[in-house]
């Protein structure tokens, strides 16, 4: 069994992965806020977490481990759009075009990314279905000290809890020096946060025993995962800045509410996405959605998902990554040699019943090194007798399916079959040009082959010619 290591953000130390149950293998991940399309930071931790589960899946089996991804569909973003449509005219109460708008997104959300090859997890829990849960862990967080009512909100006493901070590495005094907390004069600490919220006629809400109000943000994870996952769960994971004060929050309320539990015994988080050597954001005009890319944007064309994906996996999780245009590009050219390398060595009926080579589950098992496993898979492309593991391992890292695979090996076959003839005719043509010292023939079908397309390797051994991404075989009539 392929022993897993991975960085736990709570003890700042790479550690064996050692499952409550491993019958029983359970992770959550915080979701996304489906206010709009998802940007390209947004899906970083999806990729991430998709590989590790992929992992978890091979190493436990697939029926052993639940993966857990919320929405959070309670939002002031998604109040405003549902008001606006109100306003402009729509049909239906504010609570009816809340939810159609959330529906909206939560199916951009999931097209965006399965293009990216990320498997859907096993439970997808909306914040709106568990309001009952939260009210419930609000009310026992009361009961026992933790929290309290005033004004229609209901705070939670950061000081009741000893441990706050440990997974920042800060204390509560550490925090307020220079803090940005939210000053209200029903608070009893400035450091306090909301678990309810009241809510006017102009917002959704429910009722509570504190009036008709909404939850606060942290509170939405804590009440989830306790209800899917229960107090004790192995895996909790997200972006580095939900570290503080989102997941310290989530900490604090959920090992309040339910003492008996841990909570969660490890925390990954990864490093945030920056593009061309940048941090993205709309004012430096470098800020663009997943669809954005999928679909092409300011006249560019679209990049594939299976792209995209690559360009995430060179990069270990823990560190910054940088989207640019050229490791874009890079990652397009590698894929399309892995698919010309698949065409000519792959054994397709053996690689359905292979497992991923030991060398792939090595690198992942140690602190998810999907940079490893890359050039791992890029080695195998370079040896025949190993470059069916090299689409086994393809497959496994969610970028290219055996069963896609096999389908483009027979769309370039389709290719090249009409290619080979033309390698002949100008393997005889450069024959002639060697002997009468006249290349122009020779220049002459190159240049036409390059214009249609189509990438000429001519060398001691021979002449191949090898279809590109923009091979055209109508311009090759005539030759």
């Amino acid at each position: 069994m392929t022993q897993i290591r991975l960085r736990n953000s709570l003890t700042r130390k790479v550690e064996d992965f050692r499952p409550i149950d491993a019958d029983n293998v359970r992770m959550y991940l915080c979701g996304p806020t489906v206010y709009d399309r998802a940007h390209l930071g947004n899906a970083r931790p999806v990729v991430v977490f998709d590989v590790l589960y992929r992992l978890l899946r091979h190493v436990y089996g697939a029926e052993h481990v639940t993966y857990v991804r919320n929405f959070t569909d309670v939002d002031d973003k998604i109040n405003a759009t549902a008001l606006a449509r109100k306003e402009a005219g729509a049909a239906g109460s504010l609570e009816e075009l809340i939810r159609a708008r959330t529906e909206e997104t939560i199916g951009w959300y999931h097209a965006d990314m399965d293009a990216l090859g990320a498997l859907r997890p096993d439970q997808e829990p909306r914040a709106t279905d568990y309001i009952g849960a939260m009210i419930a862990m609000i009310e026992t967080l009361i009961e026992d000290g933790h929290a309290y009512a005033a004004e229609g909100h209901v705070l939670f006493r950061v000081r009741s809890y000893k441990d706050y901070g440990a997974l920042s590495g800060r204390t509560v005094d550490d925090m307020m020096a220079g803090a940005r907390v939210e000053v209200a004069p029903f608070k009893e600490d400035p450091m306090d946060f909301v678990l309810w919220k009241p809510s006017d006629e102009g917002l959704p809400g429910w009722e509570s025993p504190w009036g008709r109000g909404r939850p606060g943000w942290h509170i939405e994870c804590s009440a989830m995962s306790y209800e899917l996952l229960g107090a004790s769960f192995d895996i909790h994971g997200g972006g580095i800045d939900l570290q503080f004060p989102h997941h310290e929050n989530e900490i604090a309320q959920s090992c309040c509410a339910h003492p008996e539990g841990s909570f969660a015994n490890y925390w990954l988080h990864n490093e945030m996405l920056q593009v061309e050597g940048k941090k993205m954001s709309k004012s430096l005009g470098n800020f663009f959605t997943v669809r954005d890319l999928l679909d092409g944007h300011d006249g560019e064309k679209g990049i594939p998902g299976e792209v995209i994906r690559f360009v995430f996996l060179q990069t270990h999780y823990t560190k910054p990554m940088d989207w640019t245009a050229e490791k874009a590009a890079g990652a397009a050219a590698k894929l399309d040699d892995f698919v010309r390398m698949a065409d000519r060595y792959c054994d397709f009926e053996q690689a359905a019943k292979r497992a991923p080579h030991e060398a792939i589950l090595d690198a992942l098992g140690d602190d998810l090194n999907t940079h490893g496993a890359l050039v791992a898979i890029d080695k195998f492309a370079g040896q025949a007798d190993l470059v069916t593991d090299m689409a086994v391992g393809l497959d496994f890292l969610g970028l290219i399916s055996l069963e896609e695979m096999e389908r483009r090996v027979q769309q370039l076959r389709s290719k090249t079959d009409g290619l080979k003839e033309l390698a002949d005719t100008l393997a005889a043509l450069r024959a002639n040009a060697l002997e009468a010292k006249d290349f122009a023939p020779v220049d002459a079908m190159k240049q036409a082959l390059i214009a249609a397309g189509v990438e000429v390797r001519m060398s001691k051994a021979g002449v191949e010619l090898l279809p590109g991404p923009d091979f055209d075989p109508a311009k090759l009539e005539g030759l």
